[in-house]
């Protein structure tokens, strides 16, 4: 079983245009890889390209809205990941202060 899926296979399956498709990986919201002439999605991928499909056949966000929606919830995630380190940190210091 392979761990990744053809750029075709998605066009099909997702009813979209190969051109979306290649616009995303262009605009580097997808990281693909490329064997011969088939340009291959790894299945970690998936959640974030239906993520873009959705946003963008559903709700008519085009590119530049889907790399700053990107971009933003890319920093939401990071601060929510600092905050929850600085509370384990400051839970942990004052642990330490209990004899």
């Amino acid at each position: 079983m392979s761990d990744r899926i053809s750029r075709e296979e998605l066009v099909k399956i997702y009813n979209i245009e190969i051109t979306f498709f290649d616009e995303l990986e262009e605009s580097g919201l997808l990281k693909t890889e490329k064997e011969g002439e088939v340009k291959y999605l790894f299945y970690d991928e998936l959640p974030a390209f239906e993520r873009f499909v959705n946003w963008h056949y559903d709700l008519e966000v085009n590119l530049p809205g889907l790399e700053i929606i990107h971009r933003l919830l890319s920093q939401l995630e990071q601060l929510r990941a600092d905050n929850r380190r600085m509370l384990k940190g400051s839970f942990a210091e004052n642990w330490e202060d209990i004899p």
